[in-house]
């Protein structure tokens, strides 16, 4: 065993030991009866039920099976020569036949059904493509000559609308409309333009580009530019350039380093205020405090009593089983031995010294002779008993003979005797006649 895991002293393992032995012997020993009752419930009550059960399900799934399988060939011999045969014989004998016949018959009538009606088709097909081709000229012909009448007629027709419609509205526009828009507008108008408006627009536009447009613009290039660009772009240009530019640099670089300390000393006491003394508490305050008052004590708690005693408990519960397994074996057969010895052998003993030999005399000397003596009388009372009775039936018979002369018919009120049937054997009642050996049915 290694040093990290160290054996238990013996306190710790004799103590455990017998505790788990005082509570597991009780549990064995249950266990153990529990298992020698059911081997027993099983080898004297369900094994013999489950055989008798499985012989007799074998022996009705068998017969159940013969049944059905019985049944299924009556049914199929029954349906096989009421039906089968019958049918095959009729489909060989007499369907197949009229149908080849029948066929034969058909193909026939069919072939020269389609040979007449080929011809048939065959010559009216000629006839009609006679026709036709005829027609087809004759049409043709009557259609050429209303195409020509039709295109002479619309060549009228076009030439009529023509002259109605078309050529009145075009001899107006050219000789009427287009002469008076020409000479009566355009040209006038043209002449206007070219001699009164174009002079007259070339000269105001040229007193207005002398009068207007030319001052404008010596204004704006010779006075407005030079006293913008000299009076406000050029200073403010180098008061940016030389003031503000600087101005600008010194402050962007002043500021951000300004802003970097403030943030690092807020950081600082914020750290400072918040931070350090939580960080302090946990490092130095909790984490020991934890570490090496509840850690340590519980690590060392379970890796020097509740691992040790664990395996001791599991060690001594296998040990104290197997234990407790010989302890109640050995109850078991002290048991055993002690019962046999009370009980078993003195029953043993009285059942083959006292109970079978007495049970035996008794069955020889006593129960044997009066059997036989009963059977004799019951035989010897039936005998009394028949003698008694023939003896009466003969008597009568006596009487009735001499009272009245002759035997009486069968059809009397008086019965016949019913004579016994002995099946052929020659041992008879005694009083008894045998009966003919014929049966009551084929008597009638």
């Amino acid at each position: 065993m290694s040093m990290e895991n160290p054996p238990p002293p013996a306190l710790i393992r004799i103590p455990v030991r017998i505790v788990v032995l005082v509570v597991v012997l009780p549990v064995r020993m249950v266990w153990d009866v529990l298992t020698a009752a059911a081997h027993v419930l099983d080898r004297t009550v369900l094994r013999p039920v489950g055989r008798g059960l499985a012989w007799v399900f074998t022996g009705a799934g068998r017969g159940i099976a013969w049944l059905f399988t019985a049944l299924g060939r009556g049914v199929g011999w029954f349906f096989h020569h009421a039906m089968g045969r019958p049918a095959r014989w009729l489909y060989r004998s007499l369907l197949t036949p009229v149908g080849r016949g029948l066929a034969w018959v058909f193909t026939g009538v069919g072939r020269g059904l389609a040979w007449v009606f080929t011809g048939v088709g065959r010559g009216l097909a000629w006839v009609f493509t006679g026709v036709g081709r005829g027609l087809a000229r004759v049409f043709t012909g009557v259609g050429v000559g209303l195409g020509w009448l039709w295109r002479g007629l619309s060549v009228a027709g076009i030439w009529l609308a023509k002259a109605v419609f078309v050529w009145p509205w075009v001899g107006l526009w050219r000789y009427v409309v287009v002469p008076v828009c020409r000479y009566g507008i355009a040209v006038p108008a043209a002449w206007l333009y070219r001699q009164v408006l174009a002079p007259l627009g070339t000269g105001l536009l040229f007193l207005l580009e002398k009068l207007v447009l030319v001052p404008v613009v010596a204004l704006f290039r010779y006075v407005l530019i030079p006293l913008l660009r000299y009076g406000v772009v050029v200073p403010v240009l180098w008061f940016d350039r030389h003031v503000l530019d600087p101005v600008g640099r010194g402050l962007g670089w002043f500021f951000p380093r300004v802003g970097r300390g403030i943030a690092v000393t807020v950081a600082v006491l914020a750290r400072a205020v918040f931070v350090w003394p939580w960080v302090g508490l946990w490092r130095y305050v909790l984490v020991p405090l934890v570490r090496y008052g509840i850690v340590v004590p519980l690590a060392w708690l379970w890796n020097r009593v509740l691992v040790p005693v664990g395996r001791e408990v599991r060690a001594a519960l296998a040990v104290c089983w197997r234990v407790a397994g010989f302890v109640s074996r050995a109850v078991g057969r002290a048991l055993k031995w002690l019962a046999w010895n009370l009980v078993g052998r003195p029953f043993a003993w009285a059942w083959t010294s006292v109970v079978r030999p007495t049970g035996r005399w008794v069955r020889d000397h006593v129960w044997a002779p009066a059997r036989t003596a009963a059977v004799q009388a019951g035989r010897a009372a039936k005998e009394a008993l028949a003698s008694a009775r023939a003896s009466v039936r003969e008597a009568r018979r006596d009487t009735w003979r001499a009272l009245v002369g002759s035997v009486r018919s069968s059809g009397s009120g008086e019965p016949d005797v019913a004579r016994a049937r002995t099946l052929g054997s020659t041992a008879n009642v005694p009083g008894a006649a045998p009966a003919p050996e014929i049966s009551p049915r084929k008597r009638g």
